[in-house]
């Protein structure tokens, strides 16, 4: 059984591969075809896009979420064929697609072996974030928090995607270990946080208002940034045109531990709020991610 199915994800990730190749004028016409197939056929997840759009918009007609929600879908088809195609990328086509316009404020925040974090969302193509590590170089270790997806193959897959230039992904549980022990090897240490999602649990979370709603929000990033007193700032994704995107980073604080209470999460949800209602089709509507409903006192 074990052997069928490494036959099995051996084909499949050779046809994941073969498809990288493809130039991209030949992956955005599947994407174009993938959109007719998601949007009207499959209908995926159109119930939670449309609640979730009105709910976040409740000033825009009928209308305009409907031209957000095709927006989208059309989107995320895009992102689809981008992340494929992320296996065959070359690091001087990557930093032309995806620039960074002001990496050296990361490197001024990380000098003498200090560790800063990056709060960024689902927004735009965030599996091509972690390809800043091509700008940042070898001396500085670049990392990208992640939780294990269900499905192992796809969980290898992305981890293929997500190291391709460098990166080094670390599992969530293990995150604050990990840190603290590249830290005891006095290297310089650039950490990205995809903090924006529906928590797991109730439990030492966050609960603010974001987008209109009640929302529960991760709480590790201000909670690790705070006991490694580690400067923290917000990367801005914006989608120039298909295929191409900047990253813009704006400091939130030079030292989480001299904030107080959620000071952290509360800028990072507003920031990335302000990002969301300047083009919301770039978001990643199709999460339940107001699933849970906040409890009366």
């Amino acid at each position: 059984m074990a052997e069928k199915k490494s036959i099995k994800y051996r084909l499949l990730y050779s046809i994941i591969n073969l498809t990288a190749m493809l130039p991209f004028r030949i992956l955005y016409f599947f994407a174009d075809l993938l959109y007719f197939l998601v949007y009207y056929v499959a209908r995926y997840r159109k119930k939670v896009v449309r609640k979730n759009l009105t709910n976040s918009f409740p000033q825009k007609s009928e209308k305009e979420i409907i031209r957000i929600e095709k927006k989208f879908y059309r989107h995320l088809c895009d992102y689809f064929v981008e992340t494929i195609k992320t296996l065959r990328l070359s690091s001087e086509e990557m930093r032309k697609r995806m620039k960074f316009v002001n990496p050296e404020l990361i490197e001024e925040l990380t000098q003498n072996g200090q560790a800063c974090f990056a709060c960024t969302g689902h927004y735009g193509n965030w599996e091509w974030i972690p390809s800043i590590s091509a700008d940042l170089g070898e001396k500085m270790v670049s990392g990208l928090i992640y939780r294990r997806l269900k499905s192992s193959f796809f969980d290898r897959l992305f981890l293929d995607i997500r190291s391709r230039f460098g990166a080094l992904p670390i599992e969530k549980d293990s995150a604050l270990r990990k840190i603290i022990k590249l830290r005891s090897e006095g290297k310089a240490i650039f950490i990205g946080f995809l903090a924006d999602q529906r928590p797991s649990k109730y439990q030492d979370e966050y609960w603010t208002t974001f987008l209109h709603q009640d929302s529960l929000v991760q709480t590790g990033v201000e909670r690790i940034a705070h006991l490694l007193k580690c400067p923290v700032v917000y990367l801005e994704v914006a989608k120039v045109k298909r295929g191409y995107y900047t990253g813009t980073f704006s400091v939130i604080t030079l030292d989480a531990s001299k904030e107080a209470e959620f000071f952290v999460l509360e800028q990072y949800m507003r920031r990335l709020e302000e990002t969301i209602l300047k083009e919301p089709a770039y978001y990643l509507w199709s999460h339940k991610r107001w699933k849970f409903k906040k409890k009366k006192d």
